[in-house]
């Protein structure tokens, strides 16, 4: 079961001006579910994205970086799932390719001016026939409000949808943000086996949206880890409208700027935060707060090394206060110069470890007590500088290996 999410109503996710959404059972791998989902975009709307760091990335990641450097505009996007039409060589790259053609041919535009997203098994040729006799049906079911069809349509081992959405007011006008994620599993930083799509109808400078997305991945899906493995197919895409009214934000910087940037972090980080919550086999969510460094990087690198220690995710799942684990963690975390004697741990507001050592007060009852919660904040101080990060992580089960082993059967 996930840990404290629960799916979104879809009276709560407010509609998008200029966003139309539509899903379709195409059979991609099952029969019988929700598989195939197509996102219209009005005329106007900028699209920009960041997309994994995997270098044997996706037939579709790599056409999707193909047509957002061609300079059309990206008029709609298609998303699979059941298929990560990955690791399929020219063949896919052709697959991913011709969908766009099918979609683009329904609705007029260039194959360039589609974009393409995959999820699921790697290796197995896409099945682009039943994608394309499929999307006549996604293209009927196209509505405003179909963000929680969405949020289902992308799902692959997710128990749970997942989508956020809230409003803003900028310059007296309501500008409104809503978003989907997807991914359980195969998920850590440089992006993982997740796809998010976050829109906004503000009006912002056409210029500003890719260093937007890409500050707005770096501090919310670039900081989850599930299981340190980075996926083929990851993607994270910001859309906006410019249909909400404002005066175009043409800096981040502005009190208008500081706010959407604010406003679009929060349900990023929602949505990155869901992933883990809905991680599989998961049955804590923890966050790792790391201070006192010197840089924000070496900060990440301690805070990393505790989140993808599988000794220390296996200790959260027992509820086992075996807090030697994340001081080692921290230890070979990659700082050379660190001083042991300078390091203090908390486990929430239990004090375990001062300069190193174990603290005098700390007893293995109260780690306990805390280790047990379905929510568990670790705190590192390394007593080097100002610096601070955070990284959310899970705990690893025994479903977590049952889940990955039965994946493609």
């Amino acid at each position: 079961m996930p840990v404290n999410l629960s799916a979104p109503v879809a009276s709560e996710l407010h509609p998008v001006a200029g966003v139309r959404i539509g899903v379709a059972e195409a059979g991609v791998r099952k029969a019988n579910r929700k598989d195939l989902t197509v996102f219209l975009l009005d005329e106007g709307a900028t699209v920009a994205g960041v997309f994994t760091q995997n270098r044997f990335c996706a037939a579709p990641v790599q056409v999707c970086r193909e047509h957002l450097q061609g300079g059309q505009a990206i008029r709609a996007m298609v998303i699979n799932t059941g298929n990560a039409n990955a690791g399929t060589g020219a063949d896919g790259l052709q697959r991913a390719r011709s969908t766009c053609a099918a979609l683009a041919g329904q609705l007029g535009f260039a194959p360039e001016q589609i974009l393409p997203f995959s999820t699921g098994v790697i290796m197995e040729p896409l099945p682009t026939e039943r994608i394309a006799a499929a999307l006549p049906a996604a293209l009927a079911d196209a509505q405003p409000a179909h963000w929680g069809r969405a949020a289902e349509g992308i799902m692959t081992t997710d128990t749970l949808p997942k989508a956020f959405s809230r409003q803003l007011q900028l310059g007296g006008k309501t500008v409104t943000i809503t978003g989907i994620s997807k991914g359980a599993g195969m998920i850590r930083p440089n992006m993982a086996t997740m796809l998010g799509f976050l829109a906004t109808d503000a009006a912002i400078a056409p210029e500003l949206v890719q260093p937007l997305v890409r500050e707005l991945a770096d501090q919310s899906f670039n900081r989850v880890t599930i299981d340190g493995d980075t996926s083929t197919n990851d993607s994270f895409m910001l859309v906006a409208t410019h249909k909400a009214g404002n005066a175009p934000v043409a800096s981040l910087d502005s009190a208008d700027g500081a706010a959407l940037k604010q406003a679009l972090l929060a349900v990023a980080q929602q949505l990155a935060q869901a992933i883990v919550r809905d991680g599989e086999g998961a049955t804590k969510f923890i966050t790792v707060r790391v201070e006192g460094g010197r840089t924000g990087d070496e900060c990440r690198k301690v805070a990393y090394a505790i989140a993808h220690s599988p000794l220390v995710k296996t200790a959260f799942f027992a509820s086992d206060p075996n807090l030697g684990r994340i001081l080692a963690a921290v230890g070979y975390a990659g700082i050379d110069d660190l001083d042991q004697t300078g390091i203090d741990l908390f486990l929430d507001d239990v004090h375990v470890a001062v300069q190193g050592g174990r603290n005098p007060d700390y007893r293995e009852e109260d780690g306990q007590r805390v280790m047990k919660q379905s929510e568990i904040t670790v705190r590192v101080v390394l007593g080097r500088g100002d610096a601070a990060d955070t990284v959310w992580t899970c705990d690893l089960s025994h479903d977590y290996v049952t889940i990955n082993a039965d994946y493609r059967s």
